[in-house]
């Protein structure tokens, strides 16, 4: 071959590729399909286009609902009906070898052919089909001047996983009926298989069980104390009556999972024991260890010590008779039983359970636990059901048949499925959706911490230490919605979306088809989808995160920029105003002399997309200066090390932000060494409460002055009247200002309370004090 004929093809052979990709792109499909070959040309999806299908009822059944999904939009009747020759034909083919859910989509010009194996398969290729549309198909209300067109491609797809779920605690907070179906759709929208509904914890009973009404009369209401943080709530007073909860009816539990099982996502219930029954108790108290009373906690708990009687067989008669109601509700292989969290000290205390101990040849309570789940494990293989728990379940030796839900990382799914168990993976570090996703400034109230949607589109579900065999137990994958700060459906969508949309390409995907900035550019798109369909979502993935430290050589504040959006176009001020299209691109790292405050976001296509991200940087006569510790900080919160507190950029509303320095059960005490002699009036420091992850505002600061480092003179002492008890997620500034002083040395000590006051979820707890910046003017 002649070397010029060599360059040409392999330069065809490029432009090929380039433009597949492109073309690829322009499908925007979430989750990425397996096989996909677009050609030239599109199918026009018309008026008067007939659906035909074969195959058997499945088929028919799907046809209608395909003609469903396609008529708010379109405003188009479309006629279902027996047959091979539609514009659209839907195929059920039995004779050919298939994936589970694999589904093959075939778009040409004149006609579109989606076939299965089975109607599941095919559910999940309209899917497909309605992503191949413009994204105006899932407005619920006819949209005008649209040209229905569907690519040509040639798609061949099936899911990575059998396990593909979507958890919702409607305990915390109740979600009524409507709402729940919502959250399916968004479910089906994605591919995914599974519903978690956790329906019962200590703060609310949400399953309506004949034999005992009670549960539902008193176990589903709660005083109402939302006003108050979620860990600040006293508990409901003799003579007040609950009024906050709702619970669903047995026939509403049986429309919803009717609904699921039309989009093929399988409920799975759980129904928590041998902890987190505070509500449980509170209607039947004989089932406890103590005999009660109890009332519905209306916030957090901590520790969890209400706990069913493991010594009573009376306890067990009542859990197996509701596990019978609630298996009549739900068709599901699976029974969620919880089993986490769960404080064994009334079990120490009780002789019943004590006895039980002995009688059965346990060595402690970790054990008896285990001996708990086992037997609830009998009763539901018995009927012909299968056991799955949160990984505390391995705690005294695993139940023959059970599956394990690892949550506190992955350590719960190896040790499953090393002995033989199915295992999914839920790691909080990566499915735990009601943390932050943004800049917690901008960002609803969340539970503590931050998992950014990157972090969730690299999980890996099966860990590496696993053999090939072993990761055959590796069933699948799923994100967690816990609502203490989630009270209604707009924001659990926020905070789902688009996490779950990333999760849901983790696992239906192959690994090696995956890619951060194909996710990203396909991800836009998606986004117009969730618009048109009224779903709300979050954009925190679009922020700019910035850092700084201190140049000694230039006495400057070095700001840095980054996003985990690839390449993206950061435009920023520093005059106060919003940054604009025409504002300076962040280029590299800006050195700052003053103090200021800088906004930044990113654009694209000439429009600010996210929001603005901000950096209050506060330049001083602390700024960058030494400081010694009379107490050490916490090694698990100990920000960028010593010049955290004089680093000259503020911390976020989150702890985890890096810029936050943790005390764990003690005062802070430092030292500001100005290097030389400096005239002082102010002296301020900043604060964070964030009561439900146990960090308080604290009592009192301290500040004092001295010359040579030892002997000091008190300046003032700034104190504060807020109440623990409401606190909340706060942050405080503690100033004090004071005729001028000359010195070299601050001494700042600020006061903590030490331990989490009586009524706090962790009462005699080590409480935690935070602290951010000094400022020394």
């Amino acid at each position: 071959m002649r070397l010029s004929s060599f360059f040409t093809l392999v330069a065809a052979t490029l432009l090929m590729t380039s433009c597949n990709e492109s073309r690829i792109k322009k499908t925007s499909l979430v989750p990425l399909p397996v096989e996909m070959k677009l050609r030239t040309g599109h199918f026009r999806l018309r008026p008067d286009a007939r659906i035909t299908w074969s195959g058997g009822v499945g088929a028919a059944i799907t046809s209608e609902q395909l003609a469903a999904m396609l008529q708010p939009a379109t405003g188009y009747d479309l006629s279902a009906g027996g047959g091979t020759d539609g514009d659209i034909q839907m195929i059920i083919d039995t004779n050919t070898a298939w994936k589970k859910e694999e589904y093959r989509l075939e778009v040409k010009k004149k006609s579109v052919t989606l076939t299965a194996g089975t109607a599941e398969g095919l559910f999940r290729g309209t899917q497909t089909l309605m992503q191949l549309l413009p994204p105006q198909i899932y407005s619920d209300d006819p949209a005008e001047n649209v040209k229905w067109r569907i690519p040509c491609v040639r798609i061949t797809d099936y899911p990575r996983f059998g396990w593909r779920g979507m958890h919702l605690d409607v305990c915390r907070h109740f979600f009524d009926k409507e709402f729940v179906k919502k959250y399916i759709d968004i479910l089906a929208m994605h591919k995914l298989n599974v519903f978690h509904w956790h329906l019962v914890d200590d703060q609310g009973w949400r399953i309506e069980i004949k034999k005992y009404p009670k549960l539902t009369e008193v176990g589903a209401w709660r005083v109402d104390r939302e006003e108050s943080p979620w860990d600040s709530r006293t508990p409901q007073q003799p003579g007040e009556k609950a009024t906050y909860g709702g619970f669903y009816t047995q026939d509403d539990i049986r429309e919803i999972v009717d609904y699921a099982a039309e989009r093929y996502i399988t409920v799975v219930p759980e129904i928590e024991m041998p902890a987190h029954v505070g509500s449980a108790l509170a209607a039947y108290p004989e089932f406890s260890c103590t005999g009660g009373p109890f009332t519905v906690p209306p916030g957090g708990v901590w520790p969890i010590t209400d706990i069913y009687c493991a010594g009573k067989d009376e306890t067990f008669a009542f859990l197996e008779d509701v596990l019978t109601e609630v298996m009549d509700l739900f068709p599901s292989e699976y029974i969620h039983i919880g089993g986490d969290e769960a404080d064994k000290t009334e079990w120490k205390r009780c002789p019943n359970c004590q006895v039980r101990i002995r009688k059965e040849g346990l060595k402690d309570e970790h054990e008896l636990q285990s001996w708990f789940v086992k037997r609830i494990e009998r009763f539901l293989v018995d009927n012909g059901r299968k056991l799955i728990g949160w990984d505390e379940i391995l705690q005294g030796g695993l139940a023959p048949e059970a599956a394990v839900m690892s949550w506190q990382g992955f350590e719960g799914g190896i040790e499953a499925a090393t002995s033989g168990h199915r295992a999914v993976m839920a790691p909080a570090s990566h499915c735990y959706f009601n943390v932050y996703q943004g800049d917690p400034a901008t960002e609803p109230e969340s539970f503590r911490g931050q998992l950014t949607l990157r972090k969730v589109y690299s999980f890996e579900p099966v860990p590496a230490e696993l053999s090939p065999e072993e990761s055959e137990y590796i069933i699948g994958a799923q994100g967690c919605l816990w609502t203490e700060y989630i009270t209604d459906g707009a924001t659990a969508e926020y905070m789902i979306l688009p996490r779950l949309t990333a999760l849901s390409e983790v696992v239906w995907t192959p690994t090696g088809q995956r890619s951060w900035e194909g996710f990203n550019h396909r991800l836009t798109h998606m986004m117009k989808r969730f618009d048109e369909a009224g779903i709300n979502y979050s954009r925190g993935s679009y922020r700019v995160d910035m850092s700084a430290s201190f140049d000694e050589e230039s006495n400057s504040i070095v700001l840095e920029m980054i996003s985990e959006q690839p390449s993206p176009e950061i435009r920023y001020t520093t005059d106060g105003t919003d940054p604009q299209i025409n504002s300076p691109r962040y280029r590299k790292a800006l050195k700052l002399n003053e103090s200021t405050t800088v906004r930044a976001a990113i654009f694209d296509n000439g429009k600010m997309i996210g929001g603005i991200s901000l950096k209050k940087i506060t330049i001083n006569k602390a700024t960058g200066r030494k400081v010694n510790y009379n107490i050490p900080y916490s090694d698990r919160y100990r920000g960028h090390g010593d010049n955290t507190l004089v680093n000259g950029i503020s911390g976020t509303g989150d702890f985890n932000d890096g810029h936050w320095q943790g005390f764990e059960g003690t005062d802070m005490d430092v030292v500001i060494d100005l290097g030389k002699e400096a005239d002082i009036t102010t002296v301020s420091s900043s604060y964070m409460a964030a009561v439900g992850s146990w960090i308080f505002l604290p009592q009192s600061v301290e500040y004092s002055f001295s010359g040579d480092g030892n002997n000091f003179t008190a300046l003032g002492t700034v104190r504060t009247d807020i109440d623990p008890a409401v606190q909340g997620n706060m942050t405080e500034i503690y100033s004090s200002t004071f005729p001028s002083v000359t010195a070299r040395f601050v001494r700042i000590v600020a006061r903590g309370l030490i331990t989490c006051p009586p009524w706090h979820a962790g009462a005699g707890n080590k409480a935690w004090l935070f602290c951010d910046e000094i400022s020394i003017e």
